[in-house]
Formats: C-alpha cells, sequence, structure tokens
C-alpha cells in the first residue's frame, strides 16, 4: 500500500462496551488506486451507538470509538498560535472518519479549513455515506473545502498565482497520517518527515504558524528534524488515555 492521507492506524484505547459476539458488517468495499478499502460496521453493543470502522489493505486503521487525539490535535494547533491571530487557516492531514475536521468546524476562530485526503471512497462515505453522522455539518460549513491529493503532492505542488496564494497557505497543519515519524503506516510515509517533506509544510505556514504532528510515542529525533526544518519553537505535549502511555502532539512554531 502506498501511503494514505487516511488519519492512519487508530491507536487509543477503545471505550465502546465490546463483547465477542458484536456483529460485524461490511458496508463498503473498493479498490482503489492505492489497494483495497473498507468500510465497516461493529455493533452495537447493548446501550452503545454502531462504530464504524476504516480497514485498508486488511489493515486496521480507525473507527469512531474514540475522537480525543483527533481533537487534542486540532486544539493544540489552535492554542499554539500568537495571541491574537485574526481569523487564522488550518489545514488537516487526512480526513479519516471525520474528528478533526468536525471538531475544528466547531471552532468559529478558523476562518479557513482544509482536508487532504487521497482516498475517494473515504470522501464519498463522508459526504453520502454512514460518516456523514460525523461530518455532515462541517462539510456544509462555506469554510470548509476538501481537497482530493496525496498530501506530500499536494504541498509540493506550485500554487495558482499570487492572487491565489492567500488559499493555499496557512496558519496551522495538522497531521495525524500515521502513527508518529518513527512509525509510519507504509514506508513510503517517511518522506513526510524527511527535510524535503517538513520543507514542504514550512513552506505552506505563514509566520507564527504551527506544525502540529500526532504520534503514539515522543521522537528526540524528530524533534531535532523539526528544529534542522528552520522551526524555532519545538515543544511535546500529552494526550493522556485511558490505558498505556500517553499519546503526543509535536508542536513546532514558525518565527513570526
Amino acid at each position: 500500500m502506498r501511503p494514505s492521507n487516511i488519519n492512519g492506524l487508530r491507536r487509543s484505547p477503545v471505550p465502546v462496551p465490546y463483547v465477542p459476539n458484536d456483529p460485524v458488517t461490511t458496508l463498503d468495499r473498493r479498490d482503489g488506486p492505492h489497494g483495497e478499502v473498507v468500510l465497516r460496521r461493529r455493533g452495537p453493543a447493548a446501550g452503545a451507538p454502531p462504530v464504524y470502522e476504516i480497514i485498508a489493505n486488511g489493515c486496521f486503521l480507525m473507527d469512531t470509538s474514540d475522537g480525543r487525539s483527533e481533537r487534542l490535535l486540532v486544539d493544540a494547533a489552535l492554542r499554539a498560535l500568537p495571541a491574537g491571530r485574526a481569523e487564522p487557516a488550518v489545514l488537516i492531514g487526512g480526513l479519516g472518519v471525520g474528528f478533526s475536521l468536525a471538531h475544528a468546524a466547531a471552532e468559529p476562530r478558523w476562518e479557513r479549513i482544509t482536508v487532504v485526503e487521497r482516498e475517494r471512497a473515504v470522501i464519498d462515505w463522508h459526504r453520502t455515506g454512514p460518516l456523514s453522522a460525523v461530518s455532515g455539518a462541517a462539510l456544509a460549513d462555506p469554510r470548509v473545502r476538501i481537497e482530493e491529493a496525496d498530501l506530500l503532492a499536494y504541498l509540493d505542488a506550485p500554487l495558482p498565482g499570487p492572487a491565489h496564494d492567500y488559499d493555499y497557505d496557512y496558519d496551522a497543519i495538522c497531521l495525524d497520517i500515521d502513527n508518529g515519524p518513527d512509525w509510519t503506516v507504509t514506508e513510503d510515509n517517511k518522506g513526510l518527515y524527511s527535510p524535503a517533506g517538513l520543507a514542504a509544510c514550512r513552506a505552506r505556514l505563514r509566520p507564527g504558524g504551527v506544525l502540529a504532528v500526532w504520534s503514539a510515542q515522543p521522537s528526540e529525533r524528530f524533534e531535532e528534524a523539526l528544529r534542522n526544518a528552520g522551526f524555532a519553537g519545538v515543544t511535546t505535549e500529552e494526550i493522556i488515555v485511558a490505558r498505556g502511555v500517553p499519546d503526543v502532539v509535536h508542536l513546532a512554531v514558525l518565527a513570526a
């Protein structure tokens, strides 16, 4: 499987009360340009709503059981922006099950919200399928734009021209595509965290802008890579989960 802009492997513990006999139903199965993607419904268990799962090439990627990480990723990026930054724009790498998009759209401070997702099936499941329950209101928000593209290709693409540059630069870029820079879904995804990939992110950020990267574990090596890429403020915030070690968000801020 080539790199996917799906939000990545879901690492958080599952709070939904699954039972061994929870029924699993395949709702859609597509053969796309990057392999097979499947949408499944699990449950519902007694007293709980159904859980929707995305599977890619046989690998469980994420589900709708717990959106804490996605929400906190967006919140951390907004907090890290310079005080008083007016009408910021955010780029979200990966549509996934839609928690990051829905949370960003619920925040009136974001003036423009762009989501880059390369899997057409995932976009369809949000626009006309069951995942519209998560993202339907956000997709109807005039601030929201969905770009069907590979994220790194989108970042590297030439801008349409000076008159349109405003629509293609951002105050924050939020990435939840892999388990982190040291644990990618595919080998090819490492390019996003390479010097060239970080330079592409940096080039799309405005002065004082923030790059926020979700990770299953902290990475001192990635922190050093962010500093070497020209980010002035590099910090790591913990995301407490119900079980196990905390998740983290790596934050890197450009000099204003």
